[in-house]
């Protein structure tokens, strides 16, 4: 069976690839269990060397590593410049921290000496989607890695070309042969993986139903795993907010790699007093977003992913307006090949519409109008998501206090929702569990033990 991989630019195929047979997924796995077995035996230093090569590939090869994400997913030729660069910073943050992460913990007890030891799980199966296909490899990959694991990387079907040169990347970094591996293999073959006893631990980033699937079969084999799934951000803009740096900030959170991101702001709540003022800034913003070729550097809108992505968001956009939401802009697929969708704003969004209810995960933003703050902040909260949130406001303390409250894992004021190496990273509800990022990313899969001696 093949496995294709077609530039959303232009609908046209790159290449297709042959699937990982169920023999040699077996023999894969086994020559991975066999080398995390030699990598943990290595020192913390000589791992960190190695992945410090991994960020100078990355560095020098972004251009062209920038023009394989952006022809196989459509990001914006700038924007996945921008990724190859953070994935570069991952691994030297990774690298210059994980002897402190990882260090013994001595600990009183009523031992002669009694300590917290780090060490690592085995095999972690990292699945991962494709809207930031470096970035969320690396995410898991850097940690897991650098704590001793092994990682396989079963990635999204629409990116193998991605898949096969991250992989490449570590080989040539001089990474031990099958210490990172990739498994072109289908969806239907992942619970088996997922059971395999040579899998220790899984990562997954995803949708609701790829996590409640993944969740099933790794609690009944009781395996580690940690869940990014989905989520429908808010974006509140409170009364006293400077309502020009909301909007910049709200156009690029939402339009950012095309709206297809789990952290892009989706909910803008607004208050009233403000909020006519505020969308009809957003909205012109938003008319100036230029759609083109995701090459070209004047572009700064370019296509969706996959084609069938492009139509559930048209269906959420047309049921939302038949139940009373407001269209704005947009709302239509763009007369040009490939999977153009325009920009779109709704307003008057209210509880039961799909804009409300669901994650909205394309270039589609939904205003959410509310009577004060509290107000708002119920909105906000009023979600089955819990990954981020912000809030927008000229008093600091009053930020703070609103984003402590808020019911997500991570809360920003006056600042988009962002992923950054030192800072945890995960959500809370269907938004999933566990943390990625900053010292709890690299603890997510070590065996916390005790040692104790009399």
């Amino acid at each position: 069976m093949m496995i294709s991989s077609i530039n959303p630019a232009t609908g046209h195929e790159i290449q297709s690839y042959e699937q990982l047979s169920a023999e040699d997924l077996s023999t894969l796995c086994v020559n991975a269990s066999h080398a995390q077995g030699d990598w943990m035996a290595l020192t913390i230093d000589q791992r960190a060397a190695l992945l410090r090569e991994v960020a100078r590939q990355l560095e020098t090869g972004k251009r062209q590593l920038a023009k394989l994400i952006t022809s196989e997913m459509g990001k914006l030729i700038g924007e996945a410049e921008s990724e190859v660069e953070k994935c570069a910073w991952v691994c030297h943050y990774y690298a210059d921290t994980a002897n402190q992460f990882l260090a013994d913990e001595v600990i009183e007890s009523d031992a002669s000496r009694s300590m917290l030891v780090k060490q690592p799980l085995g095999l972690v199966l990292a699945i991962m989607p494709w809207n930031f296909p470096f970035w969320q490899v690396f995410r898991c990959a850097a940690p897991a890695l650098m704590a001793g694991n092994g990682v396989l990387l079963k990635h999204a079907s629409n990116v193998p070309g991605c898949a096969l040169m991250l992989e490449q990347l570590f080989q040539d970094a001089g990474f031990p042969s099958s210490v990172f591996s990739t498994l072109l293999i289908s969806s239907g073959q992942v619970a088996d993986l997922v059971a395999d006893a040579q899998i220790h631990a899984i990562s997954l980033t995803g949708s609701e139903a790829a996590g409640r699937s993944v969740a099933s079969v790794a609690g009944k084999n009781l395996k580690k795993l940690v869940l990014e799934l989905g989520g429908s951000d808010a974006f509140v803009v409170l009364d006293d907010a400077d309502l020009d740096a909301a909007v910049k900030a709200a156009v690029q959170s939402r339009f950012l790699n095309c709206g297809q991101s789990c952290i892009a702001a989706k909910r803008f709540i607004v208050v009233d007093g403000i909020g006519d003022r505020f969308v009809e800034k957003f909205h012109a913003a938003i008319n100036n977003l230029q759609v083109g070729n995701p090459l070209d550097a004047e572009t700064t809108l370019g296509p969706m992913a996959r084609d069938d992505l492009r139509e559930t968001l048209h269906r959420q956009v047309t049921d939302s307006i038949d139940q009373g939401a407001l269209l704005l802009a947009g709302g239509q697929f763009l007369p040009r090949p490939g999977w153009f969708y325009a920009a779109t704003l709704l307003d008057q969004v209210t509880p039961g519409m799909p804009a409300y209810e669901e994650e909205l995960f394309g270039p589609v933003a939904a205003v959410i109008r509310a009577t004060d703050e509290q107000d708002a902040l119920r909105i906000a909260n009023d979600s089955r998501f819990g990954l981020g949130g912000s809030v927008w406001t000229g008093d600091a303390a009053r930020g703070e206090e609103f984003a402590r409250r808020m019911a997500c894992g991570s809360a920003f004021v006056n600042g988009l929702v962002k992923s950054d190496p030192r800072l945890p990273f995960g959500g809370i509800k269907h938004s999933g569990y566990g943390r990625e990022l900053s010292r709890l990313g690299i603890q997510e899969f070590i065996n916390a033990k005790t040692v104790w001696i009399k």
